[in-house]
This record gives C-alpha cells, sequence and structure tokens, in this order.
C-alpha cells in the first residue's frame, strides 16, 4: 500500500489527501474491485467516473 498512488480530482481539480483519507480509499476500492468475479489480486490501475 505504501507505493500506491491515490489520486482524486473534483471537476479537474485536484484535492490532496491526507495519509488516513488515501489509505481509506485504497482499502474500500481495491476491497471492492478484488471482491469482482473474474478480478484477480493482480490488477494494476483502477479507474473510477463518476458524472451527474
Amino acid at each position: 500500500m505504501d507505493d500506491a498512488d491515490v489520486v482524486l480530482e473534483v471537476d479537474g481539480k485536484r484535492i490532496p489527501l491526507n495519509d488516513f483519507v488515501r489509505k481509506m480509499l485504497y482499502g474500500v476500492l481495491s476491497g471492492s474491485v478484488g471482491a469482482l468475479h473474474g478480478i484477480g489480486e493482480d490488477w494494476k490501475t483502477i479507474n473510477i467516473r463518476i458524472k451527474r
């Protein structure tokens, strides 16, 4: 996890993340994706885009 790069952008603006939020986002997203059928533990990149 220490070498993971977690980036949050809102409307093109990069939002600074403290260590707790970075670890929390990493854990939630990697755990969710890892639980999906057909996704191995050796994934390299997760990209999520939400539009409303």
